[in-house]
C-alpha cells in the first residue's frame, strides 16, 4: 500500500506541474481535477476513505461546477465554440485520460489489494470523527470558511451581473 500512496503523490505532482505550465485554462482545469483525483487516492491509500470522497465530491466536484458557472456567465457565442473545437482535439485528451486511468487502475489495488484497503498499522478515519473534529475544536475555522463562502458568492453575483439600462 505504501507503493499506491507514492505513485499517487507522483501522480498529483506530475498534474500540479501540468496546471501550473499550461497556458490553456482549459487544460489547466482538466490536470487540476487529475490532481485533486490524485490527492484523494492518497487519502484512500492512507486508509482514510471518507477524506478521500470528501475531496472528490468537495474540490472536484466544486471545480467541475464552478467551471460551469464561469462558462454559463460569460457567454462567450458561436466563435468562441468554433475557436474551442478546433483547439480540443483528440491528443489534448490523452495526458489527462492517461493519468486518470492510471488512478483508477490505482484505486482498484488500493481498494481490492488488503482485505481493510488500508496500510498496515493505521487506523481508519470514519464520518463521525471527522464531524466530531470539525465542530468540536476547529468551529470557529468551519464558521469562517463559511463567511468566505459566502462573500465570495455575493461578489460573484455582483461582478456578474449586468446592469439595466433605462
Amino acid at each position: 500500500m505504501e507503493f499506491a500512496f507514492y505513485f499517487a503523490a507522483g501522480i498529483a505532482v506530475l498534474a500540479t506541474l501540468r496546471v501550473i505550465t499550461n497556458r490553456n485554462p482549459m487544460h489547466a482545469l482538466l490536470y487540476l481535477i487529475i490532481s485533486l483525483l490524485a490527492v484523494a487516492m492518497c487519502f484512500f491509500a492512507l486508509g482514510a476513505p471518507f477524506a478521500g470522497a470528501l475531496e472528490v465530491i468537495v474540490y472536484a466536484g466544486a471545480i467541475m461546477v464552478l467551471f460551469v458557472f464561469v462558462v454559463m456567465m460569460l457567454n462567450l457565442g458561436p466563435a468562441a465554440i468554433e475557436q474551442e473545437r478546433r483547439w480540443l482535439t483528440p491528443g489534448i485528451w490523452l495526458g489527462p485520460a492517461l493519468l486518470t486511468l492510471l488512478l483508477l487502475g490505482e484505486l482498484l489495488y488500493v481498494l481490492f489489494g488488503t482485505p481493510s484497503g488500508a496500510v498496515l498499522g493505521t487506523q481508519i478515519v470514519e464520518a463521525k470523527a471527522v464531524g466530531i473534529s470539525l465542530f468540536g475544536p476547529y468551529l470557529l475555522v468551519v464558521e469562517l470558511a463559511s463567511l468566505l463562502l459566502l462573500a465570495a458568492l455575493v461578489v460573484a453575483f455582483h461582478l456578474g451581473r449586468s446592469e439595466a439600462q433605462p
